[in-house]
């Protein structure tokens, strides 16, 4: 798929899943969330959100995690489209 199909993954809408495209971000940031699961075609959903917006809240490989939307902008995804 294009880029053009492709979110970082603070931009995602509640309730919406994403499949993984690229993880980036420095070094050390990278690995912790290659750690935590945010690998190459994993699907993410981003299932709330804090009250002022910041973390999110994601469910990835049958677990849920916070991650704050700073972090969350170095996760490239491409949204699975809801309504096909």
């Amino acid at each position: 798929m294009s880029n053009e199909s492709t979110v970082t993954l603070d931009q995602l809408a509640r309730g919406c899943s994403a499949i993984i495209v690229r993880v980036g971000g420095d070094r050390t940031l990278r690995r912790r969330l290659l750690d935590m699961g945010f690998i190459h075609g994993e699907t993410v959903t981003l299932t709330g959100l804090a009250p002022l917006g910041d973390p999110l809240e994601l469910t990835i490989k049958g677990y849920h995690l916070s991650l704050r939307k700073s972090d969350a902008r170095c996760i490239q995804v491409e949204p699975i489209d809801a309504h096909a």
